[in-house]
């Protein structure tokens, strides 16, 4: 199972949205980095068909997605970044809603829903309006929608915006115990949220892959690019604007800062065992 983006291209005018990408997804997690901007969310929907590309294919194992129109549709699951509800439902009315317009049996739709409904948490406000949900709730409403009907492609834009660190979490696992035997997209610009889930990160830029590989290997590629290095409060701005800083800190009483280039100032020294991806996101993202 594979999905193919072959010079996929997206324009609003003189503007370029998303420049000639070329990537192939198989079975597993790849998170998708970037800033907002980066060109992510119009990736995703120009995947899941809505909007036009300018140029390129969308190949689902071999056949343009175009082509394969509903049949695609009935393998894929999608969570948009914007909430769009019937405000009048209940979150269990509109699960359901959904499930009969994926043509999902109803005997089916409601063991998948009871099962949605425990993982993400919903089962105590069910029959709550969406109109007084919370937007943490209604993110997860959005995760299960896009889980009904066992989709093979996962298509999840910004899934745990809105949620408080201990939703996160359980969403995240959850998120990780779905991967075999499926391809799932996880876009966002919480490094947190993929650096223990994916099988492969991708990194968007300006509208451009900028570089694509496994956690352990972006990590691997930055090992001589982090220093970390003791700096004077009144001279922090200056080095701000000199060098890409990450974190600032207190270490016995003196201010220190992490900082990630080619080019690192002098003095302090290297952090080559305590790298993350929030490093690398720095050093190829990072303004």
């Amino acid at each position: 199972m594979k999905l193919e983006l072959i010079n996929l291209t997206k324009q609003y005018g003189n503007f370029t949205a998303l420049d000639h990408v070329n990537i192939t997804f198989t079975e597993g997690i790849c998170g998708i980095l970037g800033a907002n901007g980066a060109g992510k969310s119009t990736m995703m929907n120009l995947l899941t068909d809505n909007i036009s590309r300018t140029e390129g294919q969308i190949l689902f194992d071999g056949t343009d997605i175009l082509k394969l129109g509903r049949g695609f549709r009935r393998v894929l699951g999608y969570m948009p970044q914007q909430q769009g509800y019937y405000e009048h439902m209940t979150v269990q009315t509109f699960l359901s809603y959904m499930a009969d317009l994926k043509a999902i049996p109803k005997k089916r739709a409601k063991a998948e829903i009871e099962r949605l409904l425990t993982v993400t948490n919903l089962s105590d406000v069910r029959h709550k309006k969406l109109s007084g949900c919370s937007g943490g709730m209604k993110q997860r409403v959005l995760l299960a929608q896009a889980l009904l009907g066992d989709p093979k492609v996962v298509i999840l834009d910004e899934p745990t915006a809105g949620l408080d660190p201990k939703e996160r979490i359980r969403i995240r696992n959850f998120i990780s115990s779905l991967s075999r035997g499926r391809i799932i997209l996880l876009a966002t610009h919480i490094v947190s949220d993929i650096e223990s889930i994916s099988d492969q990160i991708l990194m968007m830029k300006c509208g451009q892959v900028v570089g694509v590989d496994t956690p352990a290997a972006l990590v691997e590629s930055v090992a001589d690019k982090v220093k970390e290095l003791p700096c004077a409060p009144e001279d922090l701005e200056k080095l701000q604007a000199q060098y890409k800083v990450g974190s600032v800190f207190q270490r016995r009483g003196e201010t220190w800062v992490r900082v990630v280039g080619d080019a690192l100032p002098e003095g302090g020294r290297f952090v080559p065992d305590r790298l993350t991806l929030e490093d690398v996101y720095l050093y190829y993202l990072g303004a």
